[in-house]
């Protein structure tokens, strides 16, 4: 069966995961992912059988890294929590109580394990799927009144497990890919976009948010990335910012995806996107068309 992405993350991608597909290079070495999310795209080309030079997901929220690490390493153990958490997945005192675990003083020092079967259960049960931390580092979502949330798969799990095993996972600021990329690697960017009003502004994924100065510096380390010979693919809002910042890009497409999470339903619908990649896409070519022509999950990022 195919990996597929076990939380669920605003902005996934697996409304472009054939926009994302159509536009690869032809070849490439390892494969870097900095604001990993829910991993879709990682586990898309995981079950094509792209990844044969390895990989490096990375991301600035540590207990996003600590549940890939679990699911890595523990993953029979994060089961057997998980089921036994499921049974209270309509229970709203259950569900902030375990929210309020992050105001404890000694947080930092459970089992890892229940770190990340607390930060999948908060994922699955509330509002949206909403991963959100206030100033202080603490999960502020609210509850999220699901009739049946799936709250596990286990089968999926151990699948994400052995698509893991060879992965190397970090904790760390975007630019930290600067430190590893060689020439010929691939790069994707999906980072905190860019809001295209006033009011769809969502940045939360840490504490400190995301942005404008953060934009300009991840453009900056697109182009250092280009400039050393690697093939560089960004996603981001398509708004005037982006637009100017990646103008130098050899390729810019604009392409449409969906995107739910929206506190008003009505407005949840098509926006449009942008593709950038610092290499010519041309013609789809003969590999492409094969991975085209294979069905595409469409859960999670």
């Amino acid at each position: 069966m195919p990996a597929r992405p076990f939380l669920k993350w605003a902005g996934g991608k697996g409304q472009l995961l054939a926009e994302l597909t159509a536009r690869l290079p032809m070849t490439f070495e390892r494969y870097h992912e900095p604001f990993v999310g829910g991993g879709a795209f990682f586990f898309h080309l995981w079950n094509q059988g792209l990844l044969a030079h390895g990989a490096v997901l990375s991301d600035s929220n540590p207990e996003l890294i600590d549940c890939y690490e679990v699911v890595r390493e523990h993953v029979e153990d994060l089961i057997e929590l998980l089921v036994a958490m499921r049974v209270h997945f309509a229970d709203r005192d259950f569900f902030y109580e375990v929210r309020s675990w992050d105001r404890q003083p000694h947080f930092h020092l459970r089992p890892k394990v229940e770190r990340a079967a607390r930060t999948i259960f908060l994922n699955r049960t509330c509002y949206n799927g909403l991963y959100r931390l206030n100033n202080k580092r603490q999960f502020n979502a609210p509850f999220g009144h699901y009739k049946k949330p799936l709250i596990v798969d286990p089968d999926n799990m151990r699948e994400v497990s052995r698509a893991l095993r060879e992965v190397e996972l970090r904790v760390e600021h975007f630019d930290g890919v600067l430190q590893r990329a060689r020439p010929d690697d691939l790069i994707y960017f999906d980072p905190p976009y860019v809001p295209v009003s006033p009011t769809s502004s969502f940045t939360a994924y840490t504490h400190r948010g995301f942005t404008e100065v953060e934009q300009r510096e991840l453009a900056h380390t697109f182009f250092a990335l280009a400039d050393r010979g690697c093939a560089v693919m960004l996603s981001n809002s398509h708004t005037p910012l982006v637009a100017e910042l990646y103008a130098p890009a050899t390729t810019n497409d604009i392409v449409m995806a969906s995107r739910k999470i929206n506190c008003d339903g009505k407005k949840r619908g098509e926006v449009a996107e942008m593709i950038v990649c610092s290499f010519p896409v041309g013609l789809v070519q003969p590999r492409r068309v094969a991975l085209l022509a294979q069905p595409v999950v469409l859960t999670g990022k």
